[in-house]
């Protein structure tokens, strides 16, 4: 019985080892007419934490995967951690949480309008509507 448990959760092991991983191929954008052209993970985190107020961060809702996976690599942080901070900000006037958008699109059309504005989409979403200044690692 034990062996056949064990051979399963190999073979079990081995089909989710095997399956392909889709992580999004994050990108850092602005605006065409904005002047930045490179900047680094830690620059790009001071606007999303609110340390800084050059740029004008957009957002995607809360629970949207690259939101996440964004917080997670750029900022060092998880959701509820990035979220305590704006709240703080905000509670103490210190500063204006991001505006937030359902999708990519969404997204790149704010960044687009705005040319203070930063945000971060799937690289498979650039067109010329948008420059990017960084590709998450």
């Amino acid at each position: 019985m034990k062996t056949k448990i064990g051979m399963m959760l190999l073979a079990a092991g081995l089909v989710v080892a095997s399956a392909p991983v889709f992580a999004a191929e994050i990108v850092v954008i602005v605006n065409p007419k904005n002047p930045a052209s490179r900047m680094f993970s830690e620059q790009a985190a001071q606007f999303f934490l609110g340390k800084s107020s050059l740029f004008t961060p957009i957002e995607y809702d809360d629970g949207v995967a690259i939101r996440n996976e964004f917080h997670t690599k750029v900022l060092q942080k998880d959701s509820a951690q990035v979220k305590a901070i704006w709240s703080k900000l905000v509670f103490t006037g210190k500063g204006t949480a991001p505006k937030e958008y359902k999708s990519a699109a969404e997204v790149k059309k704010a960044v687009a309008a705005d040319p203070q504005a930063i945000g971060y989409i799937d690289k498979s979403a650039v067109d010329d509507s948008v420059k990017v200044i960084l590709t998450v690692q």
